[in-house]
């Protein structure tokens, strides 16, 4: 078991071994308790490197994270143990490297580290456990698909209050008159500003979840079936809403495909692959066919024609249209589409499975996106808002913001003048426990480039000021992280770290090895032992899909012997005019390692064998003794191991050129708590 300590991507937000950590801290890895003085003492160091101090809870913030560790319920042997601490120290080694050459001071690391700040803070913010309990309600909401009809009525254009009014009461008497018994789809019909009321009677049909606006939807999944809303304001207008029905989301299905590509704009293309496809779905109308092997013969999807063309799950709208419109017709498990075309060619669709809803896990991204684009956004702000408020001891000069309105309110372009003027600019607007804010720093906000806000026919004071107080707070927000949690911390140096290693590697080994021509063939020469060849054969391959062409394929291939045209004349005779007769490959194989040539006689040219159930034949050229592979015929592998090469080179350079001190006594305690003896 290793920890590769230094890959540049972790995912895994939070420590699973939280507890871990805290019973190894107490024996000692990051404090010492004085019991005289019933203080903490500075925590110890695991190592230095050339003065910079390394302490063990990184070392056991990394480990923590490596599955293999984790799944062993926190046991590991001494050999892992060792392991992983010399690829921790080789870790760190790179990492200071990498500083020393000012990788670290390069724009293009400060924006990339900048950009992953910005996502690993996410999880820690308020926000996001705000937006986890608007994710929850959203999914469970898509549980259930409702049916309901609206009626619509819009305010007039520069609508006065006088005017909402009466849109209101009129909302208000139409829903009367439908709890009264009048038709509520002639009421839509004769008084919904809907357009499309005039063809639905205002029917909506099924919705879920996120597929109206939220106002609206809040409302409608709080009705029971045949009751009628008060009216629902939203952007559009006042909407009544009467629910119709309720019933289960129908969830997800599972297809397997044959797929047959064609070349878009190429007759010839186009016609071969429409054959190949009906000759395809001709053959699986027989009662003996096996869809899983006329799969594995013939589909032309290389990621699932082994598995029987299975995919994915999928639900409505994560497909192509002409795709998911046949496969969503599809009824009884393990019936077959004719065949349909979609922008990757031909497709015949089986249908494996249905399911219900995707678990949560799987939709949050999606569920999230969505929500973050409609009102729910607004509602989520104005909460965590209110929180930050209350956690950093929010105060605001309610005095001040007063008089700001009021000269605002007499003209934008002045209100800098007047506030400079009026001596207002170092009074202080609002305070948190972070710091104070002052009206010059409210005015710098509002010219700088931090945070455009659009105020359109908004109040442009209170646009502004809401935003100043929003980010403000914000900030705060991660300077408090940045400040006081231990996790976030570990995990923000831990993609510092991973992207400065990337860096450097990738300049030290990765692209070096991939330039360097020379370097790889001097690697190549002096290590050709590694690059053999085992012993290799000249073959062309024959494996049947329809058992009754055998007996022609076996007459034209009687008598043959091997050359480089076979192939192309066994295609030219059969597979022409039926392109399902059989499969064939043609080439240098080796001879242990090939599923076909291990278990032939190779002292015969031509032999016929089965393979999978399949008659196969085999035709046999000249065989090819063990021997060192061309640097052309390897070449990959060597980059590969010249990469390697070059990695322990480093290592071996930093060792020499750095001060590295191991405090043992410390290395000690965190193996005596970790290792299984």
């Amino acid at each position: 078991m290793q920890y590769k300590f230094g890959k540049p991507f972790y995912m895994n937000k939070k420590s699973l071994w939280y507890s871990l950590l805290i019973l190894v801290f107490s024996c000692s890895p990051k404090t010492t308790v004085i019991t005289e003085e019933n203080q903490v003492e500075s925590p110890s160091a695991l190592l230095t490197i050339e003065g910079e101090e390394i302490y063990p809870s990184e070392f056991l913030y990394l480990l923590s994270k490596n599955r293999e560790f984790q799944q062993n319920e926190a046991s590991i042997s001494e050999k892992d143990f060792e392991e992983n601490f010399d690829l921790f120290v080789n870790y760190k080694l790179k990492v200071k490297e990498a500083e020393r050459l000012g990788l670290d001071t390069l724009e293009d690391f400060r924006k990339e580290f900048e950009m992953f700040k910005e996502d690993l803070i996410k999880p820690y913010l308020v926000r996001n456990s705000l937006q986890e309990g608007e994710l929850m309600k959203a999914y469970n909401r898509m549980g259930e698909v409702l049916k309901a009809s609206h009626i619509l009525l819009q305010f007039p254009t520069n609508a006065g209050r006088e005017d909402s009014v009466a849109v209101l009461r009129m909302a208000l008497k139409l829903k009367e008159e439908a709890e009264a018994g009048a038709d509520f789809n002639q009421l839509a019909l004769e008084h919904s500003d809907d357009p499309s009321a005039k063809d639905n009677q205002g029917s909506l049909g099924y919705f879920s979840a996120l597929q109206m606006v939220y106002q609206f939807e809040d409302a409608a999944y709080g009705l029971e079936i045949g009751e009628i809303s008060d009216p629902v304001l939203t952007n559009f207008g006042y909407h009544i809403i009467k629910l119709e029905d309720r019933k289960p989301n129908p969830g997800e299905i599972r297809v397997s495909h044959i797929l047959v590509r064609s070349q878009s704009g190429d007759p010839v293309s186009e016609e071969r692959a429409l054959r190949k496809i009906g000759d395809i779905y001709s053959e699986l109308q027989k009662p003996e066919s096996l869809w899983e092997d006329i799969c594995k013969m013939y589909s032309e999807d290389l990621g699932s024609k082994d598995s029987g063309g299975k995919l994915p799950w999928i639900g409505l709208g994560s497909v192509i249209p002409e795709f998911e419109r046949v496969a969503f017709n599809l009824n009884e498990i393990g019936e077959i589409s004719s065949p349909v075309k979609t922008a990757y060619g031909y497709h015949i669709i089986r249908l494996e499975d249905r399911k219900p809803l995707a678990e949560f896990e799987e939709m949050e991204a999606q569920i999230k996106s969505r929500i973050l684009r409609d009102s729910r956004a607004s509602l989520i702000q104005s909460q965590v808002t209110a929180i930050q408020k209350s956690r950093y001891g929010f105060n605001e000069n309610e005095a001040l913001t007063a008089e700001l309105r009021n000269i605002f309110d007499k003209g934008n372009r002045e209100a800098a003048s007047a506030l400079e003027k009026g001596g207002f600019l170092d009074s202080v607007l609002f305070e948190t426990n972070h710091g104070k804010n002052t009206v010059a720093d409210f005015l710098e906000f509002i010219g700088s480039e931090r945070s455009p806000v659009r105020v359109g026919n908004n109040n442009y004071f209170e646009t502004w000021f809401d935003k100043y107080i929003e980010v403000t707070l914000n900030e705060t927000e991660v300077k408090d992280l940045t400040a006081n949690n231990e996790d976030y911390r570990m995990l923000l140096n831990e993609y510092r770290d991973g992207i400065l290693l990337f860096s450097l590697m990738n300049e030290r080994v990765w692209q070096k090895a991939l330039e360097d021509s020379l370097g790889q063939i001097e690697f190549y020469e002096e290590n050709k032992e590694r690059y053999q060849w085992k012993q290799r054969a000249k073959a062309v391959i024959v494996q049947m899909g329809q058992e009754e062409k055998t007996p022609a394929v076996r007459r034209f291939l009687t008598g043959k012997e091997y050359k480089t045209d076979l192939s192309d004349r066994l295609e030219n005779t059969f597979l022409l005019d039926d392109p399902l007769s059989f499969t064939m490959s043609e080439g240098e194989f080796e001879v242990e390692t090939h599923p076909v040539l291990s278990k032939a006689d190779l002292s015969k040219k031509f032999q016929e064998m089965k393979h999978n159930g399949k008659t196969t034949f085999l035709v046999l050229g000249d065989k090819i003794p063990p021997g060192v592979k061309k640097f052309t015929e390897t070449r990959g592998k060597v980059i590969q191991d010249y990469q390697e090469f070059l990695d322990k080179q480093m290592i071996s350079s930093l060792k020499e050129s750095y001060l590295v001190q191991i405090n043992e006594d410390e290395k000690k305690k965190i193996y005596e708590s970790l290792v299984d003896r």
